[in-house]
């Protein structure tokens, strides 16, 4: 296992190219009580304004438990190849948020459908964790 601290401009170009593939991933938030909620998520990195994007409904339970606890894990996987993003979230509802997060998110995998409720989840990542598979070179 290899962690990385951004540094956004100095990404390893295949930790930044696996983030930008197209693969779903899980998010993990902590319930109130300290009990983890893992979902599958679209998340989206924005090394232009150093954080990741997920989008949701201002009612998930994701986004409610960020009212009380900030810390989250993103997760994919893509057969050898793995990576996690630590970080502290916050939900914005502000329309240039949400648009730029929907934004990031299209980008991605696709435009979303239209939400009158969307929100955006704002990772400030504080690490990219990452197995030996994602940087190896060989086929």
């Amino acid at each position: 296992m290899t962690t990385f601290v951004p540094g956004w401009d100095a990404l390893p170009a295949p930790l930044l190219d696996f983030w930008t593939e197209r693969h779903l991933c899980t998010l993990t938030t902590l319930r109130p009580d300290g009990r983890p909620h893992l979902v599958p998520v679209g998340v989206a990195l924005d090394p232009e304004q150093s954080c990741a994007w997920v989008i949701t409904n201002d009612a998930s339970r994701k986004a409610r438990n960020l009212a009380t606890n900030p810390l989250v894990a993103a997760c994919q996987v893509d057969g050898a190849r793995w990576s996690t993003i630590e970080g502290r979230a916050s939900v914005h509802d502000d329309a240039a948020t949400v648009a730029r997060a929907v934004e990031r998110y299209a980008a991605r995998y696709r435009p979303p459908r239209a939400n009158p409720t969307r929100v955006a989840l704002r990772i400030e990542v504080d690490r990219f964790v990452f197995g030996p598979g994602l940087l190896r070179t060989d086929p």
